[in-house]
């Protein structure tokens, strides 16, 4: 809790810039404990976003008390929405569920355009993975900070090309 003040602080960076990631295994490794510093964090203003969710065993009861503003849905279910399956049915319980808790809904791990589809008709909010665009090296965003446009082109591109 510490180091993350002391490193807005030194950073001049706004709290409610800020979105953590929590894994919900960790999370749920010591449930009250993570309830008790999450509360106090997104009280600065700092946000929380659980992580792989799917992947632990959450409890409802926390899962609800977690001051959470986005759940981030593993990339093994969005993986499965290619494969023949429970997978689309198990996606959207966990959409169903985010939406039932106010979160914000990110997908990881879209690889196609499917995929993509689905994710986009069942509600997420925001989607991360290759079809959208490779991971980049910190030159690669800088030269995007510098000049946005890049990003905004490359990310259009990315899903209406193909």
């Amino acid at each position: 809790m510490d180091t993350i003040t002391r490193s807005l602080a030194r950073h001049s960076i706004r709290p409610d810039l800020l979105i953590l990631e929590i894994t919900e295994t960790t999370a749920m490794n010591k449930p009250e404990q993570s309830v008790a510093i999450l509360t106090r964090l997104t009280e600065m203003g700092v946000k929380a976003s659980i992580d792989d969710f799917g992947t632990g065993y959450s409890s409802l009861l926390y899962l609800k008390r977690l001051p959470a503003c986005e759940l981030k849905i593993d990339r093994a279910f969005v993986h499965e929405l290619s494969e023949a399956g429970d997978g689309a049915t198990i996606v959207a319980a966990i959409v169903a569920l985010a939406k039932a808790l106010n979160l914000q809904i990110v997908a990881e791990g879209v690889e196609n355009e499917t995929q993509q589809q689905f994710l986009t008709q069942l509600g997420c909010h925001t989607l991360q993975g290759f079809l959208l665009g490779k991971p980049r090296t910190a030159e690669e965003i800088a030269r995007d900070i510098r000049d946005p446009a890049n990003i905004f082109t490359r990310s259009i591109y990315n899903i209406n090309s193909k």
